[in-house]
């Protein structure tokens, strides 16, 4: 793998862990554990961008699109 390769891994990792962090950080401001405990669970944008940011970083982008 060439230090370009890794590069690009981590800007995927990196993606991923600070859209844990806005997540997390919504559970928090929601006093919910989990996002199944939130009444917005199907409207959250964070869970939607969360979810998406778990699919590019599985990919690291190669795949198309992803709809919910």
């Amino acid at each position: 793998m060439s230090d370009n390769e890794k590069t690009e891994l981590d800007s995927w990792d990196k993606a991923l862990e600070i859209k844990l962090q806005e997540l997390k950080s919504c559970q928090t401001n929601h006093n919910v554990n989990d996002c199944f405990d939130c009444d917005k669970l199907l409207a959250c944008d964070f869970r939607r961008e969360y979810v998406k940011a778990v699919y590019e970083s599985m990919s690291k982008g190669s795949m198309g699109g992803f709809e919910f």
